[in-house]
């Protein structure tokens, strides 16, 4: 070897290209405690025989026995004389070791076998004498307390192994405050980029800064600037947290610990804590890094605020420990904390902070455009026919996160491959769609003609109702083919709106109800069929009332509590009086709306029945039936017509005040000059 290489030699493989395994050292402490057990049940001469007191009694008649030694006052061991060994009736102790028992007689009463004992030899010339001893089993002792604690260590090492699995250093018992975070780097690089990510252009834009300024960080610290210390992303479930920071790994190009909130709370007191100073520890040797938690909330609740553990649990100590590493009185140079959470509103003020997360990227559910963008991503892999339009597609997913799109995408080609398909249609998407929102569909349930009937005058009733509102959302299709826990069902294409007023609302409550109006208009009866609409009609009346203020009697005034912390309240924000006083007007808003609803069933009553026939007939039924009974929806011109006038105000006020802007930056004599100059 030559000098100044301190590399240790690589071992070699064996044949066949796999390592061999470590030696465990474990394996001879277990090898001994097997050796030893064995050696205490082994016995290498011939045992001593037990005997009963009718052979002893013959024995001492005959003055055979040498001596008889009695242990701890439980067990006699008998000695045969050498000379008497010989007769045949102990020819099956005679091969017994010298100086060894070869018989043994258990004592019931010590006093009695004395006695016996010396009436047996009574007036024989040599007797023998009873000699006591008393004997430890030093062995069987030293067993009993060692094995017990043996048994305690290898549970205890069992269970530590168990909890600090996948922990650094291997997960050993002294490992156990080690951070758990996966690293990414070179060799362990992600393959997702902001390509695979779709939507989401203003949160990409911020991201993109972070991961620019780790590439090129002399482009800002140049203009004097600083990076944000770190990033918090906030949406609901689905909308793409995690596959944002997935592709910030992949862009970013400098390591990346990656670590679930969870991953810090453990049942031993500091571990937490300690998890997290490893964490930042490391991340400091490879700066400039990124750290990655997902699911922040697990231990940034608020502290103090829990009334049941109280303020100084093992979770707050965590996050005080979180708090000092992000923005204590050391700095952290070139580690960049990302975040990701659904539940913003409970975390603690210290840890939104400037200075901590500067940051907040909010990652909405996405809208029309964004959606045709995740379709055409999640529809790559496919084979899907032509019919597969992705703006029909993405007009029948409102309200749908990234996630359901994806799962939208997937059972689409389940559906497909199980009806035998080469390519995935138009019709499999919608049957994908129907399976997500509504469930699987049960036609083999059973079902009454008559409750058949009635679910068709209910659905019937929505569909109606909805169609002769002017705020309510166009429908889709209804369907009377039990589908979840819904024996019926309607499908409605709701509006993109930012904002919603009273009469919106109202008409929604209206077309909601319409079903239960049916039922009552139709069948003078009523039934437990309109559960679900009920529920959803009095939490939208509630939100009316007491959250958004659209209520004269209650007035302008919201019990909404936008911080989260309501859950840990046992006591309304409203007194007594004002809590009756929304019941009451929750009550009388319903009414008015159920009562309208059964006017405009009682005026479209044959409409109803025709459209609750077809129903029964064809099972399912398309905006073209409704539009073929009721005619093209009343109040849409009107809409329209008031919608094109909205946008042409709005863009003749935005030139107007580009117009006024331009002459704001006139100077004097530019005015004069354009004001003297001739008009054409």
């Amino acid at each position: 070897m030559a000098e100044g290489n301190n590399k240790p030699p690589v071992p070699e493989k064996p044949r066949g290209g796999k390592p061999k395994g470590k030696f465990n050292f474990y394996w001879i402490y277990g090898l001994m405690a097997v050796i030893f057990i064995a050696l205490q049940f082994m016995n290498w001469s011939q045992p001593a025989q037990n005997t009963d007191w009718g052979d002893l009694k013959m024995m001492l008649q005959e003055q055979d026995v040498e001596k008889i030694i009695v242990i701890n006052r439980e067990e006699a061991e008998i000695f045969i004389k050498n000379d008497s060994l010989k007769k045949p009736r102990y020819e099956k102790v005679s091969s017994v070791a010298s100086g060894s028992p070869h018989y043994l007689f258990v004592i019931g009463s010590y006093d009695t076998f004395k006695e016996d004992v010396e009436a047996t030899q009574k007036g024989l010339p040599d007797p023998i004498y009873l000699k006591n001893e008393n004997r430890r089993d030093w062995s069987g002792e030293i067993l009993g307390w060692v094995l017990p604690l043996m048994a305690i260590i290898v549970v205890w090492i069992i269970i530590m192994r168990m909890m600090s699995r996948g922990g650094a250093g291997g997960g050993q018992i002294f490992n156990i405050g080690k951070s758990k975070a996966q690293l990414y780097d070179k060799e362990t690089s992600v393959t997702v980029n902001f390509n695979d990510v779709a939507g989401l252009e203003e949160a990409k834009v911020e991201i993109k800064e972070i991961v620019d300024f780790l590439k090129n960080p002399t482009k800002y610290t140049n203009l004097g600037g600083k990076i944000p210390k770190g990033a918090l992303l906030v949406g609901p479930p689905g909308t793409g947290k995690t596959l944002l920071a997935k592709a910030v790994a992949g862009e970013a190009q400098v390591p990346f610990f990656s670590i679930s909130g969870s991953d810090f709370v453990e049942m031993f007191v500091g571990v937490g804590a300690s998890r997290v100073r490893d964490l930042f520890k490391q991340a400091k040797e490879k700066a400039p890094c990124i750290i990655f938690i997902d699911e922040i909330d697990a231990i940034g609740r608020a502290r103090g605020k829990n009334p049941i553990t109280g303020a100084n649990d093992e979770r707050e100590n965590t996050l005080n420990q979180l708090l000092t590493e992000m923005d204590g009185f050391q700095t952290n140079t070139g580690v960049i904390i990302l975040a990701a959470t659904n539940r913003a509103d409970i975390l603690d003020r210290a840890l939104l902070r400037a200075g901590r997360f500067d940051r907040q990227i909010h990652v909405e559910l996405p809208d029309l455009e964004e959606r045709k963008a995740i379709f055409r991503v999640h529809t790559k892999p496919l084979k899907t026919g032509l019919s597969a339009d992705m703006d029909f597609l993405a007009k029948q997913t409102p309200g749908f996160s990234g996630a359901d799109i994806a799962n939208v995408c997937n059972e689409s080609a389940l559906i497909a491959a199980r009806k035998n398909k080469t390519e995935i249609e138009k019709q499999d998407f919608i049957d994908a769609i129907d399976r997500i929102i509504g469930g699987l569909e049960k036609r083999n349930k059973i079902i009454s003609a008559h409750e058949k009937k009635v679910i068709a005058y209910h659905e019937a009733g929505h569909a109606a109702v909805s169609w002769l509102t002017e705020f309510a959302h166009p429908l889709v299709k209804v369907t009377i083919v039990p589908r979840g826990k819904a024996l019926g069902a309607a499908w409605y294409l709701p509006e993109e709106r930012q904002i919603t007023t009273y009469d919106q609302m109202f008409d929604e409550l209206t077309a909601a109800l319409g079903g239960r109006a049916s039922e009552e208009v139709n069948f003078g009866k009523i039934s437990t069929g309109a559960l679900n609409d009920l529920e959803k009609v009095t939490k939208q009346a509630f939100s009316m009332i007491a959250f958004f203020g659209l209520n004269e009697k209650v007035g302008n005034i919201s019990y909404y509590d936008s911080t989260g912390q309501a859950e840990y309240s046992f006591t309304k924000p409203y007194s007594e009086k004002t809590a009756q006083v929304i019941d009451e007007e929750v009550y009388k808003l319903v009414d008015k709306a159920y009562k309208r609803a059964v006017e405009i069933i009682k005026m479209n009553k044959e409409n109803v029945e025709k459209l609750a026939m077809v129903l029964l007939e064809k099972e399912v039924i398309f905006q073209e039936d409704l539009i073929a009974i009721f005619g093209q929806r009343p109040y849409e011109e009107n809409r329209k017509k008031q919608e094109e006038e909205a946008e042409t105000e709005v863009r003749a006020i935005r030139e107007n005040g580009r117009a006024g802007a331009d002459n704001k930056l006139l100077t004097p004599s530019d005015k004069q000059a354009s004001e003297s100059a001739p008009k054409t």
